[in-house]
């Protein structure tokens, strides 16, 4: 008994100084509170302090290096899908005197630059605004086949069955950029400015062919466009003619200074009675600046058509 109360006289004054611990109060605000000051209270405990090691930075800088190499296992971007209702569409419809007329819907590419491909030929022109064009081309083959390519790469082709070709001979010149080139056909011993003579500044047109008479020259291609694909094509009726003869074809280019002293690549393509009988790749050499406004007159770069008679 002894040992037990004098245990108990021992740990009864901590037990009521335990109890004395106040919560501290808030000035001004009624019902602070505080812990109870009975001997019954329970001690709180002392919460730990949060403690770190101390770190110490590294002497030297720390460098990231990042891998050039894109990492493995990266997905592909997903390429854009068209927009619905802007496919192109191209139709091929033939006309007299083997020619073709060729309709562009491209409701997406108003604007737009856009190269026609046939048989070898190239020519550039450019979309309406309405996002329409039509050109008339010569064909260079009974089953033509048409492309209309845009930069992009979209495009659309057509066919037409030209079964006339067969009563016509055509000579065709194609280069790009602004060479300056044009086609001369001089009929039967036409000279330069006489009714015979055929070239862009005097052309025709198809409906020259329906007696047999004279041929006529297209022009293909925008030339305000940046370097276009331009093309001229003579087209003469042998099949038709009354008398034999012969059509003395040139090549010819105005000196200017868009050309002058450069190097102008071209290609002739040569069709008889409808079928292609000879294709050159020809390199024009320009005169230098010093002689702008003459014209380089080349004569021996064609084979000059011979028309027998029908």
């Amino acid at each position: 008994m002894q040992s037990t109360e004098a245990s108990q006289a021992v740990i009864a004054p901590a037990a009521s100084q335990a109890a004395r611990v106040t919560l501290p109060e808030k000035a001004g605000l009624p019902g602070a509170l505080s812990a109870p000051r009975t001997s019954s209270a329970r001690l709180l405990p002392t919460l730990p302090q949060d403690r770190s090691p101390g770190v110490s930075l590294p002497e030297q800088p720390v460098v990231l290096v990042v891998a050039k190499d894109p990492p493995v296992g990266l997905l592909p971007q997903e390429e854009a899908a068209p927009a619905p209702g802007c496919e192109s569409a191209l139709q091929a419809n033939p006309l007299a005197a083997a020619m073709v007329e060729l309709r562009l819907d491209a409701p997406c590419q108003a604007g737009e630059r856009v190269t026609f491909h046939h048989a070898g030929l190239r020519f550039t022109e450019t979309v309406g605004s309405d996002g329409s064009l039509i050109v008339s081309a010569p064909a260079l083959a009974q089953n033509a086949m048409f492309a209309a390519v845009f930069p992009n790469g979209d495009g659309a082709v057509a066919t037409a069955r030209v079964d006339a070709l067969a009563f016509y001979d055509r000579v065709a010149i194609q280069w790009q950029g602004q060479g300056g080139l044009e086609l001369h056909a001089l009929e039967f011993g036409a000279g330069y400015g006489e009714s015979g003579h055929v070239w862009s500044g005097a052309p025709r047109d198809s409906l020259a062919v329906i007696d047999g008479s004279g041929g006529f020259l297209v022009r293909l291609g925008d030339t305000n466009l940046a370097e276009p694909q331009l093309a001229q094509v003579y087209t003469f009726p042998s099949g038709s003619v009354q008398s034999p003869g012969t059509v003395q074809m040139s090549i010819e280019a105005e000196i200017s200074k868009a050309n002058c002293g450069q190097s102008v690549k071209a290609q002739s393509i040569e069709l008889q009675v409808g079928r292609v009988a000879a294709i050159h790749d020809l390199m024009l050499e320009i005169p230098g600046c010093e002689a702008s406004g003459e014209y380089l007159v080349l004569k021996n770069l064609l084979q000059d058509l011979k028309i027998a008679q029908n």
